[in-house]
């Protein structure tokens, strides 16, 4: 990345959405009226990690269970039909801006008894390499600004179909290395953050005496203390963590003995304040919508009725409880995805996801395909975005491409010989 200054490293940050827009500082917002995009801290902890969820739409809080299960859904591991699981994952990021962004996820979890799994997960993000210069005339220098989450969970079975996960995470974020940027002095921001899980299946035999399953799936993630990257911070200058609702419901049937297909849907939404908009006042001068400098929890509890209610058309509706209705809706993103697979060997996996053009656009389509051998697996992943970038008439998570490992070991007489169990 050379040539590339702090800007660009900012860019980088927010690199899941098509736009960037400044939250807090009207005079520096370059959004049009009617978007409204919701930035946080850390975005990477939002972000897929592995490749068979990121081949079904960004779905993993209800499919079936799988050794990623620890950044979506921990509670999914006590159904898992292996004594213990490792996998690793790695993805080139935004590879249409930058040639050494990397994303990757190593994850582990074994099974105490039948009923309780502890499991762990690092996931680091690299932004390669940033030149930093403390004046015009000073030499670039250059470093290697990363993120990472370390956390580790504890899953306990509490019926025969029925689970549930708390996931503790320590996140570190190190995206200016100490440089003076603007006269100010940085560090690494720190946070902690806790996930809970829940999750529940349930086998159903159909009349044709083929084998089916449901699953449903609900976490509540990164629930966690807000972050600064500079010293004696106040809390209005503190940043929110992508505190995350997931939830969604997956259905499968075995057509045979060597097939078997699967549907999920999820919704998910961003619990973290809405930022008020600056550009479209009230006739008291005020912006719409409500103090985002608030603390975690009532943040939690304000990101479901904050909104400002300006996406609407008809500037004469903002603020009202019919547009800051609407404007909360478009801040659920949804996904759909299927999987097939060939006697538990081979999958083909697609899906969609979704995001309202008010924030932040996103929409693409997810390809992939899984392979089982043994103890040994591989997963990939391939991102087709549907809605170019306004900037460049490009997307940046276009040619996006994953690609997981994993190794199951002792395999367990499982309670369910379905396929779509994996």
């Amino acid at each position: 990345m050379n040539k590339y200054n702090i800007w660009l490293l900012v860019v980088a940050c927010s690199f899941f959405t098509d736009k960037l827009y400044a939250q807090k500082d009207p005079t520096i917002s370059e959004r049009v009226t009617g978007n409204n995009v919701i930035t946080t801290a850390v975005p990477f902890l939002i972000v897929s990690p592995d490749a068979r969820s990121g081949s079904m739409g960004d779905i993993g809080v209800s499919t079936s269970p799988d050794p990623y299960s620890q950044r979506w859904n921990a509670a999914k591991y006590p159904f898992l039909d292996k004594k213990a699981t490792v996998s690793l994952t790695y993805s080139p990021w935004l590879l249409n801006l930058v040639a050494d962004m990397s994303l990757a996820y190593l994850t582990g979890a074994y099974k105490i008894t039948d009923a309780d799994v502890i499991s762990a997960s690092l996931t680091y993000f690299s932004m390669g390499s940033v030149n930093f210069r403390q004046t015009a005339q000073d030499p670039e220098v250059p470093y290697y600004p990363n993120e990472f989450a370390l956390d580790a969970a504890y899953s306990r079975k509490l019926t025969e179909n029925f689970a549930l996960a708390v996931t503790g995470r320590f996140i570190y974020s190190n995206l200016t290395l100490g440089q003076n940027v603007g006269g100010i002095e940085t560090k690494a921001a720190l946070a902690g953050a806790v996930d809970i899980g829940l999750f529940y299946t349930k086998d159903i035999t159909l009349k044709n005496n083929m084998n089916s399953r449901v699953n449903f799936g609900f976490a509540l993630t990164n629930i966690g203390s807000k972050m600064s990257y500079t010293q004696n911070a106040t809390s209005a200058e503190k940043d929110f963590i992508p505190t995350t609702l997931r939830a969604g419901v997956t259905y499968g049937v075995d057509l045979d003995d060597y097939n078997s297909v699967s549907l999920s849907f999820e919704f998910n939404k961003l619990l973290v304040p809405t930022p008020p908009d600056y550009l479209n006042l009230r006739p008291d001068s005020t912006p719409y919508g409500k103090d985002p400098n608030v603390a975690s929890i009532t943040g939690i509890i304000q990101s479901f009725y904050d909104a400002p209610g300006t996406t609407v058309k008809d500037p004469t509706k903002y603020g009202t409880p019919g547009a800051v209705f609407i404007e909360e809706m478009q801040e659920f993103q949804w996904s759909i995805g299927a999987e097939y697979w060939y006697n538990k060997l081979l999958a083909i996996r697609a899906g969609f996801f979704h995001e309202s053009n008010h924030k932040g656009g996103r929409k693409y389509l997810t390809l992939g395909a899984g392979l089982r051998y043994n103890i040994f697996g591989i997963d990939l992943s391939y991102l087709v975005p549907t809605a170019k970038s306004v900037s460049n008439n490009s997307n940046p998570l276009k040619n996006t491409l994953r690609i997981s490992i994993l190794f199951n070991f002792n395999a367990q007489n499982a309670r369910n010989t379905s396929r779509l169990v994996k």
